[in-house]
């Protein structure tokens, strides 16, 4: 009884005032954002919103980290314009029906990633990428927030947004920066005073009042697009071409794999960024691997209530993590209200003036952002500093900006790196010349990095009678590993030397029988 007492208030009822106002506030967030990824993607508003409620509430009940947001994300919604797109060639409404498809088969493929312990590979993520991710995400949101203060409004025609927003003209704009001017004094000013209502919620409703008492004509969230009329039902994507359905055949597993597999990766890497953030904000330790298959059950599950698949958000998380959101009820709460805005009062959510969320974004960026990381970089080694830079240039670069693309090459230019590191920790000593005798002691890695620098070692035209290598201090890791012992012997042999190898351990001794091209005495 006390395990599950325990297990309740540390889940989902501890300190249930702040997690449920919290959850309040990324609800209004997720409006914005849901209806913006929806255009990115090719599809109606209402997907993303279908999608965005559906993802959090499931989230919250099969969730492997309490207090972490899940939607529509802008790096999923990019993977699906082309499947969208290729759908729409063939019939009215058939690139809906693959991009609902698409994230049944990603919600399946992550179930199986969750149970394979993918997560584990998380391991090999350096700090320099996840630095170099969360600047790089900060600066994006940011960006994103510009053209409803009016700036660098054409720049957003890459991405399609301008078909379902709009943006402030020049008489609106003094007015606009002026809103969310209160907006940020409101959201850092209030919580010197008072913590008990999160500040972002206060200056949602305070410019909301003000632009109604004043019938201000300035971009609202209604203007982003058509708002849900009703609860979406249960359906699947699966039918005719005739009818914008799909066939459930191997010809659309096919069609859909390659998508879903992206969705499916590039959505865990973003989550578990994600969840090492708060992890490391909170002071805490999270189940990765089930939180894995928790993201595949919710991408289901919006797939089939007709919803864009998803993953965890990072501005938002940190956004509830920060007011208080720290279980599973913040999550929940989210979700709820959310469909409770869309359906309920959806008439007062679409008349929040845009300038109230960008003024929340804006505080998401900042709030997002390794500002210590930034302070201490002159502190950090040049090796992490180029992964940072690389991950941060390469997604800023991309068009459009591409966070799992940025992420995929700090990693690897942390392996190369470090590879690097550690092809150069191994050594060749020429120790011992008795008579017509040399020893060489190897110490270090073998690999295929090694290989170079092993080979260098030995002085190839010099040929004395016996030739000891001392592998004892040594491992062999791959088979380039095996081929450049191998060439060496083959080399010395050739010369008239009777080459010895001693020491090998029983992996790397394995590994040679296995692969070398020569019978040696141990």
């Amino acid at each position: 009884m006390a395990d599950l007492k325990n297990y309740l208030s540390r889940n989902w009822f501890g300190d249930p005032k702040s997690n449920i106002l919290s959850g309040i506030v990324v609800a209004f967030a997720m409006i914005p954002e849901a209806i913006a990824f929806s255009g990115i993607a090719g599809v109606d508003p209402k997907v993303g919103l279908y999608g965005a409620f559906c993802l959090s509430i499931t989230i919250a009940l099969f969730g492997g980290r309490r207090g972490m947001i899940t939607s529509v994300t802008g790096s999923t919604a990019l993977l699906m314009t082309g499947l969208v797109a290729y759908g729409e060639s063939q019939g009215p409404g058939v690139g809906l029906s693959y991009l609902i498809a698409a994230g049944l088969l990603t919600g399946i493929l992550q179930i199986t990633w969750g149970y394979l312990r993918l997560a584990y590979q998380m391991r090999f993520v350096p700090s320099g990428v996840l630095s170099g991710f969360v600047n790089a995400l900060a600066l994006l949101i940011f960006q994103a927030q510009l053209p409803q203060l009016g700036i660098g409004v054409k720049e957003t025609s890459d991405l399609g947004i301008e078909n379902i927003s709009r943006y402030p003209v020049a008489d609106q704009i003094p007015t606009v920066w002026i809103l969310v001017i209160l907006g940020l004094i409101i959201i850092y000013g209030v919580p010197k005073i008072t913590k008990v209502i999160p500040s972002q919620l206060i200056a949602i409703i305070v410019i909301t009042l003000i632009s109604l008492l004043l019938k201000l004509d300035i971009p609202k969230v209604s203007d982003l697009g058509t708002l849900p009329n009703g609860f979406p039902s249960i359906s699947l994507p699966f039918g005719s071409l005739e009818n914008g359905k799909v066939p459930f055949n191997m010809t659309t597993l096919g069609i859909i794999l390659p998508t879903s597999l992206a969705i499916s990766l590039v959505g865990l890497m973003e989550t578990f960024l994600t969840q090492d953030i708060l992890d490391d904000a909170n002071d805490s330790s999270s189940n990765k691997n089930k939180e894995a298959r928790g993201q595949g059950i919710a991408n289901i599950v919006a797939s089939m209530f007709g919803g864009m698949a998803g993953c965890a958000l990072v501005g938002q998380s940190v956004m509830n993590s920060e007011n208080g959101g720290k279980t599973r009820l913040s999550t929940l709460s989210s979700g709820l209200s959310l469909l409770l805005m869309i359906l309920i009062f959806k008439s007062w959510i679409g008349s929040i003036p845009m300038a109230a969320l960008v003024a929340v974004m804006i505080t998401i960026s900042i709030s997002t952002a390794d500002i210590n990381g930034l302070k201490n970089i002159r502190k950090i080694p040049k090796s992490d500093i180029a992964v940072m830079v690389t991950t941060f240039s390469v997604t800023m670069l991309t068009k459009p900006h591409n966070l799992a693309l940025g992420v995929i090459a700090g990693v690897a230019l942390a392996a190369i790196l470090f590879s690097r590191k550690v092809a150069k920790v191994i050594s060749v000593k020429r120790i011992k010349n008795e008579g017509n005798r040399i020893i060489y002691k190897v110490k270090g890695q073998l690999f295929f990095v090694s290989k170079m620098y092993f080979l260098q070692g030995f002085d190839v035209y010099e040929h004395p009678e016996e030739i000891i290598i001392d592998m004892t201090s040594a491992h062999i890791w791959d088979q380039s590993g095996v081929v450049a012992l191998d060439q060496i012997i083959r080399k010395f042999k050739n010369g008239g030397s009777k080459v010895e190898i001693i020491g090998l351990n029983k992996e790397s001794l394995n590994l040679f029988e296995r692969l070398g091209g020569m019978e040696t005495n141990h």
